[in-house]
């Protein structure tokens, strides 16, 4: 099962599904079919719009954002599939915060709800820190199927990676 790496943790039932899936070639055309939305949220622009529209509606009195991007250079291996920082810049004498949400470029071409879903992530961690319970139901608030989501990324994660499509 080592193709399985996106669903460690997961119980040992739902992982024989899954190989079940794989093996008859069928988890493509199970996540096509669930997600068959794309999105048009193409350029760094549009994905700044994307992410504050989902700041207003959720988040009006969190910090403000400095900057939202895709970035290339944000890797599969080290389980990062987008970034929130923290970024600090002395101006004259002071020091200044800005905050930075940074997205892998892979979500460029996923499909719509995978992008709404690692942007609700990102944004909580406005909020908190670490992931834990009041993170998640940030996560849950803003996107109340967030949960499986998450798994259905992972599943179309495996997909990408089993067609060689994933530079991890």
């Amino acid at each position: 099962m080592a193709s399985l790496k996106y669903l460690a943790g997961y119980p040992e039932p739902l992982l024989a599904q899954v190989s079940t899936l794989i093996s008859q070639n069928k988890l493509g055309a199970l996540i096509a079919r669930r997600y068959p939305e794309s999105h048009t949220v193409r350029t760094d622009r549009a994905l700044w719009d994307y992410v504050q529209a989902l700041k207003t509606n959720h988040l009006r009195s969190s910090e403000p954002l400095a900057k939202v991007q895709y970035d290339p250079q944000i890797r599969l291996l080290q389980h990062a599939l987008g970034t929130h920082r923290l970024v600090s810049r002395v101006q004259g004498g002071r020091l200044k915060a800005k905050r930075e949400i940074r997205i892998a470029s892979l979500f460029r071409e996923a499909p719509a709800a995978f992008l709404r879903m690692i942007a609700v992530h990102e944004l909580a961690h406005l909020r908190h820190q670490d992931h834990d319970k009041a993170f998640y139901q940030l996560c849950c608030y803003m996107e109340p199927e967030y949960h499986q989501l998450e798994f259905d990324l992972r599943l179309y994660l495996t997909h990408l990676e089993l067609q060689g499509r994933l530079a991890g």
